[in-house]
């Protein structure tokens, strides 16, 4: 039975889908697998192969997947401090430019070849060969945010920052591929010094437009002194999807200016700023799941059969060779990462909803192999989630680059606004601490530190200096910041 999505429909299917998909992707945590990837299934399940749900619309899933980057981006920047990625800032760069680049002229090239092969189902020019490798040349932003943080991921080597900040600072480069390659492809007549001046416009267009938007934005919101917290969340939504748009009106790139106006204002000082990160947290994983939702109803699953020989030999290719070559290569500069760090860095090439969106890009051009060009994209980003998405800890683990988890917070769940000079961190009661005697009065604590809140079981006690402490006791205490 065929079901079209309609606006009578789509509350009621779209509810439907989102709420499978949070049960499912739960029960695919448990057996390590990515949630990302539970959502594609879904949605390949309620789709024209499934349940019968049709979304056949290439240019709506375009934009949904625009939207979503936005936001996904956006939040990734907030979520980079710059005392972190200092340290990591040049091989992420070189990843996210140099490698982009390599890795699809060394795909390309694999693909050109094995499309003369006789018995593959392929026949591709060397453009639209390129043009296939671009579209799955970045690594996807919101499948390594996802899972690197879903599995609380602490990296030697700042590895963590490196990866995040190549996923997040990727796309551009991928995109200005892909859009390049459409017009070769379509022999309109571009020439190289065109291609070079779009490439320096976007980046230059797109870094400017971002540092400036970004500085807006915190102004504009520590200006507004909204006294409604979600209002201000609202006001720093609008002025995201802005960014984006403005930047793409003037030729520059939208997604590096999103990424780079969330830095600014993830760094910047900005009041209600708690309320803005859960709001933006909570935004960013509804947008994932409704744009990896849409993907998955756009493909057809029976045709990813006729593309499964050749885009398993392309997927397995990028795994073992294009990725970790071009990591390799651009890494080499940097005697302090081990072996073993470039290893890790290629095994997270994960691809996911980035490629899959700027794959929608040739159909909606309607260039030539288009709709192979798509499947071979989605079936390479189920092998990507699947083989890699699934495996990230345990090759962590394998090549002991594993940290234990940094505990941040304290287990109160009290937060402090970042205008006070303060932090909060708890502590347990031991036998040794109640030595010189049992009263809080009597307990050594660090200079400048207080005791607010003690926890006895369930039971939380506003203590004095006479309160008898017990051993086991849980204590949050509140110390002047030095720095």
């Amino acid at each position: 039975m065929l079901i079209n999505l309609t606006l009578e429909n789509i509350l009621l299917l779209g509810s439907i889908l989102v709420f499978c998909s949070i049960l499912i992707s739960k029960t695919g945590y448990k057996f390590g697998m990515p949630a990302l990837l539970m959502f594609l299934l879904v949605g390949m399940f309620f789709g024209s192969d499934g349940l019968g749900l049709q979304f056949g619309n290439a240019g709506q899933a375009q934009f949904i997947g625009m939207m979503a980057l936005s936001v996904i981006l956006f939040t990734g920047g907030m979520d980079t401090k710059l005392k972190e990625i200092r340290p990591v800032i040049y091989p992420g760069v070189l990843l996210s430019t140099v490698g982009v680049l390599l890795t699809t002229l060394l795909t390309g090239l694999f693909i050109f070849f094995i499309s003369r092969w006789s018995g593959l189902d392929i026949y591709m020019s060397f453009t639209v060969s390129l043009l296939l490798a671009a579209t799955m040349s970045s690594t996807d932003s919101a499948s390594v945010f996802s899972i690197l943080r879903s599995q609380k991921m602490n990296l030697r080597y700042n590895l963590r920052p490196m990866l995040e900040l190549e996923s997040g600072s990727n796309d551009p480069m991928a995109y200005m591929l892909t859009v390049v390659l459409i017009q070769l492809a379509g022999m309109s007549g571009v020439g190289v010094w065109d291609i070079v001046g779009d490439f320096v416009v976007q980046f230059v267009l797109g870094g400017a437009a971002g540092f400036l938007l970004g500085k807006l934005s915190v102004w504009i919101v520590n200006r507004s002194r909204l006294d409604n917290a979600s209002l201000q969340s609202i006001l720093l939504l609008s002025i995201v999807f802005f960014t984006f748009t403005v930047t793409d009106a003037f030729k520059g790139n939208g997604y590096l200016a999103v990424y780079i106006a969330g830095i600014v204002v993830g760094n910047a000082k900005m009041q209600g700023r708690r309320e803005m990160q859960t709001f933006f947290d909570g935004l960013t994983w509804l947008f994932q799941i409704v744009m990896f939702l849409a993907l998955g109803l756009l493909v057809n699953p029976h045709e990813l059969l006729a593309v499964a020989p050749v885009a398993l030999l392309i997927g397995l290719f990028m795994i073992v060779v294009s990725r970790p070559l071009s990591v390799f290569i651009c890494l080499l500069p940097f005697k302090g990462l081990t072996n073993k760090a470039r290893l890790f860095v290629s095994w997270v090439g994960l691809r996911g909803a980035v490629p899959i969106i700027f794959a929608t890009y040739p159909v909606v051009a309607r260039v030539e192999h288009s709709g192979q060009i798509f499947n071979i994209v989605f079936f390479i980003t189920l092998l990507s989630l699947v083989v890699q998405g699934s495996t990230v800890s345990w090759a962590a683990r394998r090549l002991s680059l594993d940290l234990p988890e940094e505990k941040k917070g304290n287990d109160f769940g009290v937060e402090l606004p970042e205008e006070i000079n303060s932090t909060l961190h708890d502590m347990v009661v031991t036998d040794a601490m109640l030595a010189s005697g049992s009263r809080l009065a009597d307990i050594s604590l660090p200079e400048k530190t207080l005791v607010m809140i003690v926890r006895r079981g369930d039971k939380y006690i506003v203590p004095n200096g006479k309160m008898e402490l017990k051993r086991g006791d849980k204590l949050l205490l509140i110390s002047e910041d030095e720095r």
